[in-house]
């Protein structure tokens, strides 16, 4: 290498010098064109390691239309499962060889989320992902702008805007049969906040399962997706001598649950079997070890990711996508036999 070169970053003419290829060849490589012999290929990269070539970004994105970046907007990335479906989503658009710009919101409504879908729109995006478990935020898919492709993360029945999100309806089914298979009579229900669509699902569920089985539905009582609301409902079914049976919409309120039962000496599972929603990795260690549901926020993001290039790729306009994730039955020790 020429002290020239070792002045300045290495360019694509560096790379085919050192690899002793065409301009061209090297150019094939980093566009995954599928004309490349292994050998051939094989020795680019080793020279693009080598030399520690970056490819010119905005360039690459004057010539071919595309930045090779996903824009994602994402809500309330505290909480375990929104925080889940990003990393996913992150992942997958970094295996696939796309960069990830994200907007956090703290205000969900319409304007705010309007204003970040321009603002990712502006900066060039190739599309957008939308994660969308709240009502308010589903709603503002209406104004996606004109030509961008976009998939919403559990955005409910969002539109002309494809879909990918995990059945929450089946996986309130799942705790909730568990349960009564059990022997319960009936099955209480510590729902998450009313605006969020994942909340409404696991309530339809829960109720479905209930209604097929005969049962009366408890009214449900409101958590807040805290550890502390979880608590406080958990003090108030304490008080209850009827209740044997809860599920509870996410394992931060079971948690919570839990405490309070055992401050009040209501002991789980032998006089109340707790379901909780998530299968967050502490939920095994909890006194007791939570039974749950888990979302597998993984295939999520690949599901996203995978939706998304399909929208990008095409030649032209594509039917929105529906895709629906299974959730999965995790039993532990939290819940016995009545």
């Amino acid at each position: 290498m020429t002290a020239i070169q070792k002045q300045r970053p290495p360019v694509m003419a560096d790379v085919a010098k050192e690899a002793g290829v065409s301009h061209q060849t090297v150019s094939r490589v980093l566009n995954d064109h599928p004309n490349v012999r292994g050998d051939t290929r094989a020795r680019v990269l080793e020279a693009i390691d080598k030399l520690g070539y970056r490819r010119n970004l905005v360039a690459r994105a004057l010539v071919t239309r595309h930045s090779r970046t996903l824009g994602v907007v994402s809500f309330d990335t505290t909480l375990y499962g929104p925080a889940s479906t990003v990393y996913g989503i992150e992942q997958a658009a970094r295996a696939a060889g796309y960069f990830v710009s994200i907007v956090s919101l703290t205000s969900i409504d319409k304007a705010g989320v309007r204003d970040a879908l321009d603002y990712l729109a502006d900066q060039g995006v190739d599309g957008i992902v939308v994660v969308a478990p709240q009502r308010s935020a589903a709603e503002a898919l209406a104004d996606l702008p004109v030509g961008v492709p976009a998939v919403a993360v559990e955005g409910g029945q969002a539109g002309d805007v494809a879909v990918v999100c995990v059945d929450q309806v089946e996986g309130g089914r799942l705790a909730t049969e568990h349960l009564l298979s059990l022997g319960h009579e009936t099955v209480w229900h510590v729902r998450g906040p009313s605006d969020w669509l994942e909340a409404e699902g696991r309530v339809a569920g829960w109720r479905a399962a209930l209604a097929r089985a005969g049962r009366a539905a408890p009214e449900p009582l409101a958590g807040d997706w805290s550890p502390r609301s979880g608590y406080e409902a958990g003090r108030g079914l304490a008080r209850m001598a009827d209740v044997t049976a809860v599920f509870v919409a996410n394992d931060q309120m079971a948690l919570g649950v839990l405490r309070a039962f055992a401050e009040q000496g209501v002991k789980v599972p032998e006089q109340v079997s707790v379901v909780g929603f998530d299968d967050i990795p502490e939920s095994e260690f909890f006194s007791p070890p939570l039974t749950t549901v888990r979302q597998d926020f993984g295939a999520v993001g690949r599901h996203s990711i995978g939706v998304l290039l399909r929208q990008i790729e095409a030649d032209g306009p594509r039917e929105p996508e529906r895709l629906v994730v299974p959730p999965t039955f995790v039993p532990r020790v939290s819940t016995a036999r009545r």
